[in-house]
Parts: C-alpha cells; structure tokens; sequence
C-alpha cells in the first residue's frame, strides 16, 4: 500500500542541481524534493510519498485529506485507550 500525505509548499532551492523544498504537513516540516512537480512553488500543495512530491493538489482537497488522516489517528488513540507512540523520539 502507498500513502501519500498532502502538504503546502513553504520554500523551493535548488541543492546540488535537484529541486527541493519545505513541505508544511499541518505543522509538520520536512524537506522533499521537488522533481517530479516541476511547477509546483511555494503555497503549492503537494501530494508526498516516501520524501518526493508526486502531485500537485488542490488546498481543499488537501485539507480534507489531511482531516482525515488526523481522524484515524484520533480513531485508533480512543480505541487503544491511550495516545499512539512517537516513532520519531526513538522511543
């Protein structure tokens, strides 16, 4: 299964001659590269899979995606009985 996470673009450089940019996720930043949606730019959203942006989207479209996904989290955290565990602490 492939999951591709909505995001709105903040920055674009260009790094040893590859497009890349700052992808905001709902507050969330990482740097993706921008090759595959050469004309996305900053306030773009993109759609991101595994740090590539493979898609432009529209902010509506993105927006409902991103509801989504945090409804699942919030979905699986009631049902556990406790919040999910932070991955990126290494804990």
């Amino acid at each position: 299964m492939c999951l591709g996470i909505p995001g709105r673009i903040l920055d674009v450089r260009d790094s040893a001659g590859v497009r890349m940019g700052t992808v905001d996720f709902g507050g969330v930043r990482r740097e993706v590269c921008l090759a595959y949606a050469p004309q996305a730019n900053v306030g773009t959203y993109v759609i991101v899979h595994v740090g590539f942006a493979i898609a432009e989207v529209d902010e509506t479209e993105a927006e409902r995606t991103l509801d989504v996904l945090r409804a699942m989290a919030d979905a699986i955290e009631t049902e556990l009985g406790e919040p999910l565990p932070d991955r990126t602490s290494g804990s």
